[in-house]
């Protein structure tokens, strides 16, 4: 059972999803959180994550942790998203599992469904089909992720979950044009052509495909809700359940930035997967649903963007 005063880790608390979970459970009451920097503490150091459980002794364990990043990051770092983003959830799902942690809410990405799955993407749909080639590595860990704690309840009857997002965005995103995911980059480009006397953006592809979205605070509250209740599968889709074409996407945050210049399609560019569009179907029967549309969320991401302006995230890799 859950309560206010239960000892609650956040694995990368620091992170755009891992922050808004910890802003959420405090302003809710939650008074024993914990949480360390990647510097103060190395998830992929099995020896330090085992003697962190032996003494911390968390009663529940969030993991927001993994390496992410877009594209371009996926195919060049292959070896480290599959290998560190493992090293890190196996270290903190086994030393849960080792030291009697009654509930692990593991966060994975929409990327585990096959590429060419039905729409919208449903939950029974996980290891049908072949991955979408550019982030497969990235997928595979996860989906290993997911069967461990699945195992974990078919064996050991431990409240075990994995939530799966649809596209994040937010406050204490990651803006970095070369390795952002679309939404944070349209902001910066628009923002950046704004300034530059509303010079045309161009961007990639023919804007056609379909793209979902979820401001993350409505992740952080789905990651609540998992934690005061029991689900009663191991697998959960988030999303809103709605999506919207690229190009209408790009039109709204021109509108919420304020951009009055043209936009250019680089129809020479991929543009990915035709729709990715989750069934939260599971979760609305539960009773969650997400409470922020895509343009407040932008306003809200907008704001934050120009309030942190000089000091984005970097994206880090070695």
């Amino acid at each position: 059972m859950v309560t206010k005063q239960s000892k609650i880790y956040i694995a990368g608390h620091r992170g755009m999803v891992g922050s808004a979970i910890w802003r959420q459970l405090s302003d809710q009451g939650y008074t024993n959180l914990l949480g360390f920097t990647s510097a103060e503490f190395d998830l992929k150091d099995q020896q330090a994550v085992k003697t962190f459980f032996e003494e911390k002794k968390p009663d529940v364990v969030i993991d927001a942790a993994a390496r992410v990043g877009g594209i371009l990051a996926n195919s060049n770092y292959p070896y480290q998203f599959l290998m560190e983003n493992m090293q890190i959830q196996n270290n903190l799902i086994d030393a849960a599992l080792q030291n009697d942690v009654e509930k692990f809410i593991f966060l994975g990405s929409s990327c585990i469904y096959p590429k060419m799955a039905p729409q919208p993407l449903k939950e029974e749909y996980l290891l049908t089909d072949t991955l979408e080639p550019t982030n497969e590595w990235y997928a595979v860990a996860k989906i290993t992720g997911i069967k461990t704690c699945e195992a974990i309840r078919k064996q050991f009857g431990k409240d075990y979950v994995s939530l799966m997002p649809t596209n994040l965005y937010g406050t204490h995103d990651n803006f970095d044009l070369k390795t952002s995911h679309v939404l944070p980059a349209m902001i910066r480009k628009f923002h950046e052509a704004k300034e530059n006397d509303n010079a045309a953006v161009t961007l990639w592809g023919s804007g056609t495909p379909m793209r979902e979205f979820l401001y993350v605070d409505d992740m952080a509250a789905s990651v609540i809700f998992a934690l005061e209740n029991v689900l009663p599968e191991h697998l959960y889709n988030v999303g809103t359940g709605v999506d919207r074409t690229i190009r209408e996407l790009a039109e709204l945050i021109q509108k919420v930035v304020g951009h009055t210049g043209e936009i250019l399609w680089d129809a020479e560019k991929p543009d990915g997967t035709p729709r990715k569009l989750m069934d939260v179907s599971k979760m609305h029967d539960l009773g969650w649903k997400h409470k922020v549309e895509l343009e407040q969320g932008i306003v809200n991401t907008y704001n934050w963007f120009l309030e942190n302006i000089n000091n984005f995230k970097e994206v880090k890799m070695s």
